[in-house]
């Protein structure tokens, strides 16, 4: 840029300070006019470069993320058999203990983890918080992937980082397929967590009494869960759901004799 007669450094920082006399005026003016067409040929170049930027973040690959994770979470299919097929280690981890399976159950890519299982993906391997491909799809009530893990070895006793059995998450969340699918698996029923709580006790007390956990309470008791057993202070089911005013979930445990 050109230096403008009649204006200082100090003007340039200090906006009104410019000269101290009127005949800084006409200066001004013409610094505006050299700046105007400079601010709109900035502002088109941002505009221009703006809607580029997800797409070219999505292209720059994450070192710290291997490939398979990317191919994985993108369900990209014939990626993932390319990479496996060059050799790439199934089980590897990234960042936080998650492998490929685990990253693909995440976002319920069901065609990748078809593919990461059918090859051999530990479907019970942890990560850093304890989650695995089959505890994780359980409590999510992600159910086609659930099968998966169950057709391929799931460790149906494997806990997460509360000491419950994907029963329970899935109790408490209303995942009514999930845990009808779980109980035919052959889940403990009455398996109690950290919290002191099993599937039946979570399903009442951070359940919303609505259609869905009425349906899971019917399909514990069903699978003989012990409708008599207490939290730690001693509280059973069914005074839990008389507290919570849930008349359905307590006339069903009543029936199953509960007290």
């Amino acid at each position: 840029m050109e230096a403008v007669p009649g204006v200082t450094a100090m003007g340039l920082h200090n906006g009104d300070s410019v000269g101290a006399t009127s005949a800084s005026q006409p200066a001004r003016r013409a610094l505006r006019a050299t700046m105007f067409p400079i601010r709109r040929l900035l502002v088109a170049a941002l505009l221009a470069i703006l809607p580029g930027l997800p797409a070219m973040a999505q292209m720059t690959p994450d070192p710290a993320v291997p490939a398979l994770h990317t191919a994985a979470a993108r369900d990209d299919v014939a990626a993932l058999r390319a990479l496996l097929a060059k050799g790439a280690p199934i089980d590897a981890r990234d960042g936080g203990g998650r492998t490929a399976l685990l990253v693909a159950t995440h976002e319920n890519k069901v065609a990748a983890a078809r593919v990461l299982v059918d090859a051999g993906a530990n479907v019970n391997a942890k990560d850093s918080i304890s989650d695995s491909p089959y505890l994780y799809a359980g409590a999510r009530g992600h159910l086609e992937i659930l099968k998966l893990t169950l057709a391929h070895g799931a460790d149906l006793a494997s806990t997460n980082r509360f000491g419950g059995t994907a029963l329970i998450p899935a109790a408490e969340r209303g995942h009514v397929g999930t845990v009808r699918t779980l109980i035919d698996a052959g889940v403990a029923v009455d398996h109690v967590n950290r919290l002191g709580w099993t599937a039946l006790l979570e399903a009442v007390i951070l359940g919303n009494g609505g259609a869905a956990h009425q349906q899971i309470v019917a399909l514990l008791i069903k699978a003989k869960a012990d409708v008599n057993l207490p939290d730690r202070d001693g509280v059973t089911s069914l005074q839990h759901a008389r507290k919570r005013g849930y008349r359905e979930i307590e006339a069903l445990l009543v029936a199953a004799g509960g007290r």
